[in-house]
């Protein structure tokens, strides 16, 4: 998706880098880099509010419904956001 936002000019690699940079440096991050997606989608996130392209509400409530979908879906199968049973 971040590949697919910038070749559409939605930002350049540049910003991409340094919002990506400061998730990554942000204090209480693992050392050991274990939380590098979380960070990976809090910069993605960061760049879709400052561009317009979605609200912080609107996001979070896309992550938890996926988190439903994903508890809702057996082992081995595809997680669907129709999986979310409060869809």
């Amino acid at each position: 998706m971040t590949v697919h936002l910038h070749a559409q000019g939605l930002f350049s690699w540049g910003e991409w880098a340094e919002r990506l940079s400061s998730e990554l440096h942000k204090p209480g991050r693992a050392e050991d880099g274990s939380d590098y997606f979380d960070c990976w989608v809090a910069a993605l996130s960061g760049l879709l509010i400052s561009h317009g392209v979605a609200d912080a509400g609107a996001i979070l409530d896309l992550q938890k419904s996926w988190q439903r979908a994903a508890e809702a879906t057996p082992h081995g199968k595809p997680i669907l956001l129709e999986n979310d049973p409060q869809r």
